[in-house]
């Protein structure tokens, strides 16, 4: 009963963005998005492809009858291949299955007038489906922002606490724009009434 009324809080929530002099909530978007999808997509058609080739070899003939058989034998490419095949097509189901669930969407909701944080994220199913995080306002130091270039970029947005904890506070996804990061950071900042700091790389 606790975690419907609390999923049906986060969906009431995660409908739309409010920003006014007291309160400000931000929708956070979870695994359900385009470039997972198409991932899983292809991921599922590679790992399918490659298992079914290994299936032919071992069999010796085709499964699907418009294709050809490989002229390959099962030991050792066909064995490698099904191997292959069977892992992408793990991945692809743990992808679909995040995605299904839609894994680490949620939302900010910060509030002058109850002096109060809430951030919201949907885990795995079980006693942690629900990420429920609470601080008050005043506990806030200040917000930070860390921006890394390179081949895995992260540009985020942190809430760090006086007794030194680092929270997350962007979404998992493609990095956002550094003037979009800035932005937001420093609407937060004059909200919270605190300083933004740049974390060193």
């Amino acid at each position: 009963m606790f975690a419907h009324t609390k999923e049906n809080s986060m969906k009431k929530n995660n409908d739309y963005f409010v920003e006014n002099d007291n309160i400000i909530i931000q929708p956070i978007l979870g695994a359900r998005r385009l470039d997972n999808i198409f991932w899983a997509i292809i991921t599922l058609a590679a790992g399918s492809g490659f298992f079914f080739t290994g299936l032919s070899c071992y069999l010796k003939k085709p499964i699907f009858f418009f294709v050809a058989p490989p002229d390959l034998s099962f030991i050792p490419q066909g064995i490698l291949m099904s191997f292959y095949g069977i892992l992408a097509i793990l991945i692809s189901v743990f992808l679909w299955f995040t995605i299904a669930l839609n894994i680490g969407s949620g939302y900010n909701k910060f509030d002058k007038l109850n002096n109060s944080i809430k951030i919201l994220r949907l885990g795995f199913p079980g006693k942690n489906r629900f990420i429920n995080l609470e601080y008050k306002i005043n506990d806030i130091k200040c917000i930070q922002i860390s921006i890394k270039q390179g081949i895995n970029p992260k540009h985020e947005i942190y809430l760090y606490t006086k007794n030194n904890n680092r929270i997350p506070l962007t979404q998992v996804s493609q990095p956002i724009p550094i003037s979009i990061l800035e932005s937001e950071a420093s609407k937060l900042a004059r909200f919270l009434g605190v300083s933004i700091e740049d974390i060193k790389s």
